[in-house]
């Protein structure tokens, strides 16, 4: 087993090091107060090949693999978790999965678009009443003739108000269950019908776009459909398998800037006539998250790793989403403490942390849906595909 990166994986890693300084970190706090999402920057991700991994040359990809997706994302989620998210929505979510199960027109027709950031992906499972039950949703798609005509609400969407084209999942044929749900690749903008609002009262995340879809008698074109009517699950689940590991990369590094900050502060901040790091409480709680954050990283980039090698993977994948969620929120709540008062002020960047880490433990399926496949799996009850 190999476990040094290459050189130019690590030449990879320092790109997105330095984007992430230079490009992120300057305006952050003022970017988070505002809301701000800078379309421009998604350009510019796409410019340098950062949305490419995975994705043939042909449409626009960069000829790296997925692990190298995730050394970006950990780098950029290190200075802010918010702009993790073009990475799942740009490229492991709508671009991979048009690449797998699109025809060879719309993978001409859309993929460029994500990798280069020209076009806004994003992808719609989550409903009000619809969660972790991917099957419980109750957004429909009738047979119009020459059109398909959607109905329903999507909720908790990233980059839903903002969003040009992307994934949106549907019933078909409810009497069919789980085998009755299509996916459909849908033009926001350029579609009546359909209505988007921001979600604004977020804990976390204030630089990355959610909203809510509605759909109201929209009609799509027959070709719309992502693979096959009635395959919607199957590509669902396909999709968020990737998705999850994008989640793991940014939970990753999302721990590794509160760390980062920790041993900062733990090198500055004086009591008793010497720095606090020299302080034995101290000393144990950042080693504890040092390992903590050593193990995670093993996990999310083998997980990857399989994924690169075609191997079966999804119970590594979850592995890799739950554990890494879990130790974003353990390493940032930890580094509160460290803080003391002054992590409870947003005058320091680690309550920032603090409030996006929570998210890993909800999105891309909740780490009780994680802790639900892991066990399936190593029970034998469910294949590790």
């Amino acid at each position: 087993m190999v476990f040094e990166l290459t050189p130019e994986q690590k030449m990879v890693q320092e790109q997105a090091r330095r984007f992430a300084e230079n490009e992120i970190r300057p305006n952050v706090e003022k970017e988070e107060a505002e809301h701000a999402f800078p379309l421009e920057r998604v350009r510019q991700m796409g410019e340098l090949g950062f949305f490419g991994c995975g994705i043939d040359e042909k449409y626009g990809g960069n000829g790296m693999g997925l692990l190298e997706s995730v050394l970006l994302a950990e780098q950029i989620a290190k200075v802010s978790p918010s702009w993790r998210l073009p990475f799942n929505m740009q490229n492991l979510g709508p671009a991979l999965t048009v690449q797998k199960f699109g025809t060879e027109e719309q993978k001409e027709a859309y993929i460029p678009g994500w990798v280069s950031g020209e076009k806004v992906g994003f992808f719609a499972i989550t409903e009000p009443n619809s969660g972790s039950d991917v099957a419980s949703m109750k957004t429909t798609a009738a047979d119009g003739g020459d059109c398909w005509i959607l109905n329903g609400t999507k909720t908790w969407i990233s980059n839903a108000q903002i969003g040009d084209v992307g994934l949106v999942y549907a019933f078909t044929d409810r009497s069919q269950k789980y085998k009755g749900m299509t996916a459909f690749l849908v033009d926001l903008k350029n579609t009546e019908g359909i209505t988007a609002r921001a979600i604004e009262t977020k804990l976390g995340l204030h630089c990355a776009p959610t909203g809510e879809l509605t759909f109201d008698d929209a009609r799509i074109p027959k070709d719309a459909v992502l693979g096959q009517v009635g395959e919607g699950f199957k590509i669902c689940m396909w999709q968020l398998n990737n998705t999850r590991l994008g989640c793991a990369a940014g939970a990753l590094g999302c721990a590794g800037g509160a760390i980062d900050l920790a041993v900062q502060y733990a090198n500055e901040r004086t009591q008793f006539g010497r720095p606090i790091g020299q302080f034995q409480m101290i000393q144990a709680s950042i080693a504890e998250l040092v390992a903590e954050h050593h193990a995670t990283q093993l996990l999310v980039y083998r997980a990857a790793y399989l994924k690169d090698k075609g191997l079966p993977n999804q119970f590594e994948t979850s592995i890799a989403k739950y554990y890494s969620a879990e130790a974003a929120v353990h390493a940032t709540n930890e580094v509160m403490k460290i803080y003391g008062s002054y992590g409870f002020s947003t005058e320091y960047p680690i309550e920032r942390y603090f409030r996006d880490a929570k998210s890993y433990q909800v999105v891309e399926g909740t780490s009780n849906v994680q802790k639900m496949i892991i066990a399936g799996i190593a029970l034998g009850t469910t294949p590790n595909r």
